[in-house]
């Protein structure tokens, strides 16, 4: 095993001598062709535009209804179960919630455990976890005859770890973060070419956000981008919204905040990003500002909230959109990124970028220079924006629903937990639709004045949340929607109401079905055409993961982690009744518990349950 430390300097990368490029064009056809055969689900996203989309058609609307377990694998852990399994070669590599426990199951016959990772860690990360111990995925590199091929994952304590895919034992291991001020790993890491990218979690404990590359090969730090600070931290390039100057340039990272308070300033990113190789642009987006409290931390608080596109090589940032300036309401803007071409409503065809944000509204982009080209509210109730000004990128606020210090905001629509939170979601190219998993919880809340201490939670308001206008409040019920949104037209071609927050996110296929796992613990199937509910199966927990599709062996499966647990589940995760508690989680989803329980595994299902136990003989035990 090869350890490094995350040290390396940006100039030391950059004169470093370069890697031999027949082998990197390999591995990156290897990479690139993996996550195109319907064999395999080789990414968190699926691939490099994250579109979470399956051209398979066996399973379809006219037949899903006869999906039926085909085989599945308990973790052996309780808490909750974000993200999902990934699938290359006939293998399937599943994760935990911490300890981050890792898992290789061969498809053909998954009775045995091919190999096992359970980390040692330091148990003490688990006290600076903002919202459960989850964990949101595995990350696969296919080796270049020279490094075997890898699995990469985040550990809660700060480290990053590289598994030879074969053996499950560690190559390398690298220190990203240190837990002890409040920074963890809950993020998938994200395989571009022969980069691993790292974000970073802790805003709550008012940790300083950063995105880091790192060689798959050795572990060996590439370059590390802040999100606040000065220009030469957070890799403003040259040419930095050059195509939009008004989003602002140069030295906001610093002269956005009130004296040193960028240090503290929050800005993690700990969810899905997505990549061009056309423009050899990463995207993702930077989280919430540190504390809560907006009257702590005057200015826009530059560059959290924004969406970024990074040059993947040296991460020079090319553009920074901010789509809430001076956050009052934590809405973290890491929502998934996905890239789709399609024609804009003058007909040119456009390369864009859809990010559906915690604020409630979904933003399109022109991937090629973060040019908005449109800004719709995920659902009409949504209120502390009166509507997004195109030319200016910036809100139109209503001040009825601010934040300020000696008022208590009422009604506040979306709550802190967004009307769409960390949920990977799925886009079907031939329909030009999304499908979105949607939260419908709105808020009450009152801040408060606290000191930054090292390590500890630094928040600085007291919330109460309850389903949205369209829900129940009576019965806490109506706290989530699915929707199909059309990113051209801005409409949604259909919507349904949810019991619970649709948390996890969707996947589409081509055989017109979106599926989707519902806190209460069901795997449900609907016409991505109509919405109309075509199969649900009850499984035995709650859902925050998302599934996936592959085919192996000629038959398609449909794959879900379930494991009740996260934000929304914490409630019922740690036996807490005060509605207040866990950020405000506690009463939106007081009725979960009546629903579901905590446990963790994977259940895989295929027409009629076909699958490898089909042999009888397959797993049984022969005596010599």
């Amino acid at each position: 095993m090869r350890k490094f430390l995350n040290s390396v300097s940006l100039l030391s990368v950059l004169i470093a001598s370069p890697i031999a490029m027949p082998v990197v064009a390999q591995a990156e056809d290897k990479l690139e062709a993996l996550t195109r055969s319907e064999d395999n689900w080789a990414m968190q996203g699926k691939n490099y535009s994250a579109n979470h989309y399956s051209t398979l058609t066996q399973v379809n609307a006219e037949n899903v209804k006869n999906l039926k377990v085909a085989w599945s694998f308990s973790t052996g852990l309780l808490s909750g179960h974000e993200g999902a399994p990934i699938v290359v070669d006939g293998k399937m590599y599943v994760h935990t919630s911490f300890p981050n426990n890792t898992f290789a199951l061969n498809l053909s016959d998954p009775t045995r455990i091919l190999w096992q990772h359970k980390p040692k860690q330091n148990a003490a990360a688990r006290a600076v976890a903002c919202c459960d111990i989850v964990n949101r995925g595995l990350a696969y590199w296919p080796g270049d005859g020279k490094t075997p091929s890898l699995i990469v994952k985040t550990l809660l304590d700060g480290n990053v770890v590289a598994l030879n895919a074969e053996t499950g034992q560690e190559y390398w291991k690298i220190e990203n973060s240190d837990f002890k001020v409040g920074s963890t790993l809950t993020v998938a890491p994200h395989i571009y070419k022969d980069i691993v990218l790292v974000g970073s979690s802790g805003a709550e404990l008012g940790v300083r956000g950063y995105m880091t590359a790192y060689d798959v090969r050795t572990g060996e730090q590439k370059w590390r981008a802040y999100a606040t600070g000065p220009d030469s931290d957070v890799l403003i390039g040259d040419d930095f919204n050059k195509a939009n100057p008004h989003y602002g340039q140069k030295g906001l990272g610093v002269s956005t905040w009130e004296g040193d308070a960028w240090k503290i300033g929050g800005g993690t990113n700990w969810g899905w990003f997505a990549y061009d190789p056309g423009t050899n642009l990463v995207y993702y987006g930077s989280g919430n500002p540190a504390p809560w409290n907006e009257t702590m931390r005057p200015g826009d608080n530059k560059w959290t909230m924004t969406i970024w596109g990074r040059d993947l090589e040296t991460g020079q940032a090319k553009f920074g959109y901010q789509k809430t300036p001076h956050d009052e309401w934590d809405y973290a803007g890491i929502n998934f990124m996905m890239l789709s071409e399609q024609k804009d409503k003058e007909g040119k065809p456009r390369k864009l970028l859809t990010h559906p944000d915690r604020n409630g509204v979904v933003y399109t982009l022109d991937r090629t220079d973060g040019t908005l080209i449109s800004a719709d509210k995920i659902d009409d109730t949504v209120n502390v924006f009166k509507k997004i000004d195109l030319k200016s990128g910036l809100p139109v606020r209503d001040p009825e629903y601010g934040t300020r210090m000696d008022h208590l905001a009422k009604d506040v629509c979306p709550s802190a937990m967004g009307y769409h939170n960390q949920g990977l979601d799925s886009y079907d190219p031939t329909k030009e639709l999304f499908f979105l998993g949607v939260n419908h919880i709105c808020m009450d809340w009152e801040p408060f004045m606290l000191p930054y201490r090292a390590g500890q939670f630094f928040v600085g308001a007291t919330l109460n949340m309850y389903p949205g206008p369209k829900g129940d409040r009576q019965k806490a019920e109506g706290l989530g929607q699915i929707k199909a949104y059309n990113a051209i037209t801005g409409q949604f071609k259909w919507e349904k109401m949810e019991r619970f927050a649709v948390w996890g996110g969707t996947a589409a296929t081509a055989g017109n079905v979106v599926f989707y796992g519902t806190l209460d613990g069901f795997i449900k199937a609907r016409h991505s055409d109509t919405g109309e509910l075509l199969w649900k199966f009850k499984l035995p927990s709650g859902v925050i993961g998302h599934p996936i599709v592959y085919q192996h062996k000629g038959v398609e499966y449909v794959a879900i982690l379930y494991g009740v647990g996260g934000w929304p589940g914490v409630g019922l995760v740690f036996d807490l009744q005060d509605p207040t508690a866990g950020l405000g989680a506690v009463g939106a989803f007081k009725q979960l518990a009546n629903y579901t329980q905590m446990g963790g595994g994977v259940m895989v299902f295929s027409l009629n349950g076909q699958g490898p136990y089909d042999d009888l003989t397959l797993g049984e035990y022969k005596a010599n």
